[in-house]
């Protein structure tokens, strides 16, 4: 009786076994199949398997970027929201932050971007595969593009890269030859009650004007502002750092009495009309958007009849 019941037992044992083998080299194909449609980004934080093509993109970090090469965002910082040059670009685009891990996973991302320094960044990779980067580790321009190899857009983005920096190196030999080789040019923020002046890679067009353009900056900001991007001062220092001519980064919104006082109106750049005010707000990143912005004014700006 029981060597009758084994034969078929052995049987259906094998089927089974047979079957589980199938179902698992369907599984293996499945996501082989996944595979094709994604690749390893090698981040800060480690290989990612990222989509070949993103279609629920957050940016907490570098969105800017994202926008000027059409990524798809669902979701974006508030600064890069509140940018009047991105208007148009994130309408129908929540604000998130990366504290707000309920919504990241209610917009269902399929790609986020964050800052390296962000706390959440093994929360965040559990929603979706999550790619950091640390702000200035690259140049504005390795910058794009390292995002255009994240999006599948490396060669969109290097090409726009190339021909940026031909433009731009024409703009200015051109304004080096109208207003003098030797001639000077500072960028100057307003604050609340101080004043910042810049270095070369710190937004505010300072990657178009003096790495792009080979614009001088002056002297005592070189010393005070070139290593640490950005420097502090107070009212009664602008004269020291004005260059012959001034780029003014200004909050429309912001305490601007300082134009009124003495100490501005004698600047020589300010009696000279070589003031060109840009919007701050506009002008805090160094994406290709802002940059063609900052480019077309400063060429407006420096080459006016």
């Amino acid at each position: 009786m029981k060597k009758r019941l084994t034969i078929p037992f052995l049987l259906l044992l094998t089927l089974l076994v047979s079957a589980c083998g199938n179902n698992a080299e369907t599984v293996s194909q499945n996501e082989g199949g996944n595979k094709s449609e994604t690749f390893t980004y090698e981040a800060e934080n480690g290989s990612v398997e990222v989509p070949k093509d993103p279609k629920r993109i957050i940016a907490l970090s570098n969105g800017p970027n994202v926008m000027s090469l059409d990524g798809k965002l669902v979701g974006i910082d508030e600064w890069s929201s509140a940018n009047p040059l991105f208007k148009e670009k994130v309408k129908g685009v929540e604000v998130v932050s990366e504290d707000d891990l309920e919504k990241i996973m209610e917009l269902e991302p399929d790609l986020i971007i964050a800052g390296s320094e962000m706390k959440n960044i093994k929360k965040l990779s559990q929603i979706a595969p999550t790619v950091a980067f640390t702000w200035g580790k690259l140049d504005y321009l390795s910058q794009q593009v390292e995002i255009g190899k994240l999006l599948n857009k490396e060669a969109e983005a290097t090409a726009w890269v190339e021909d940026f920096k031909k433009r731009a190196a024409t703009a200015g030999e051109k304004i080096r030859t109208k207003i003098g080789k030797d001639a000077t040019v500072s960028v100057i923020e307003s604050g609340n009650k101080e004043f910042y002046v810049f270095g070369n890679n710190y937004a505010r067009g300072t990657e178009v004007l003096y790495q792009a353009m080979g614009l001088k900056m002056p002297e005592k900001v070189k010393e005070t502002a070139l290593k640490s991007g950005i420097h502090t001062i107070s009212a009664e220092l602008l004269p020291e750092f004005a260059g012959d001519y001034m780029i003014l980064s200004k909050y429309a919104d912001g305490d601007n009495s300082f134009l009124e006082t003495e100490v501005w109106k004698n600047i020589p750049a300010v009696k000279n009309g070589h003031v060109f005010e840009i919007n701050a707000k506009a002008s805090t990143y160094s994406d290709p958007i802002t940059l063609e912005h900052l480019l077309s004014f400063y060429e407006k700006s420096f080459l006016k009849e």
